[in-house]
């Protein structure tokens, strides 16, 4: 079977940037399962993995726009540091920020005494992203899965 929109897709992956640093593998441990379509994946994968089959192995890089996006100089912010009164904050801790288009996640990258500079963007946007992958297996999804919008595992999903 083809890979195709709505497939569950069982597959070992290693990712890493173009100068080579691994940020993530499944190799060795357990397989990632996704149903295609339901954003789970990058859309650059989703797009490398139509019409591939099981037992498949490829490698592709993926741009920016189709990963985590580009990084914009907006997302990144000074704000008071009174907005953290109590708190030891230093660069590399993240938090839920509530902004005008809702909750988004922001991680510190230097504080001073007055002020905290959080950053909006993805910790990936703007690095195109290098994928080795192997497709273990293909499968048409189940009524559930569909419904769900996730792959479930044996006996369900749980709710």
């Amino acid at each position: 079977m083809q890979i195709s929109q709505n497939s569950v897709v069982t597959l070992h992956y290693t990712v890493s940037t173009d100068d080579g640093t691994e940020l993530d593998s499944s190799t060795g441990g357990e397989p990632l399962s996704a149903l295609l379509g339901s954003r789970f994946l990058i859309s650059g994968l989703e797009e490398a993995l139509q019409g591939k089959s099981a037992g498949e192995k490829f490698e592709v890089t993926v741009a920016p726009e189709k990963a985590y996006g580009e990084r914009l100089d907006h997302l990144v912010q000074a704000v008071p540091a009174s907005m953290f009164e109590g708190m030891d904050v230093e660069p590399g801790m993240q938090f839920r920020a509530t902004t005008d288009a809702g909750e988004q996640s922001v991680i510190v990258i230097e504080t001073t005494d007055d002020e905290v500079i959080i950053d909006g963007n993805h910790p990936l946007a703007g690095i195109a992203l290098s994928f080795e992958v192997e497709v273990l297996d293909v499968r048409e999804p189940t009524e559930d899965e569909l419904a769900h919008g996730h792959v479930h595992g044996q006996g369900g999903c749980g709710h």
